[in-house]
C-alpha cells in the first residue's frame, strides 16, 4: 500500500499554485526507486509545468502541451530542478 510522504500545496498568488506529492511505493520495474511523485505548477487553473513518473511512462515532465523524458538522480535534486524551473517561468511571465 502506498505511503504518502509529502503533500504540500503552495499558493503563490491568486493565479499561481504549486503542488508537490510524493509516495513511497513498493519497488518494481515501473518504480525502481520505490517512489511515486507528482509536482505541478498551475497558472490560472491550468497545468503549465508538471514532473511525474506515471505508470508506464517513467520519469518525465509536461511543459505546456509537450511531454519529454527527464533524468532522475534523486527526489531532492528533482524537486530543486522543478522549483527553479517554476521560478524562471514566473519571472518570464
Amino acid at each position: 500500500m502506498p505511503e504518502k510522504l509529502v503533500h504540500n500545496k503552495y499558493i503563490i498568488s491568486k493565479r499561481d499554485i504549486v503542488e508537490v506529492k510524493v509516495w513511497r511505493v513498493e519497488k518494481s520495474q515501473e518504480f525502481p526507486e520505490g517512489l511515486k511523485y507528482s509536482f505541478a505548477y498551475i497558472k490560472d487553473g491550468k497545468r503549465v509545468l508538471g514532473y511525474d513518473n506515471e505508470r508506464g511512462k517513467g520519469h518525465h515532465k509536461h511543459y505546456k502541451e509537450k511531454e519529454e523524458k527527464i533524468e532522475f538522480k534523486d527526489i531532492y535534486t528533482l524537486q530543486e530542478k522543478f522549483e527553479k524551473e517554476v521560478e524562471k517561468i514566473i519571472r518570464e511571465s
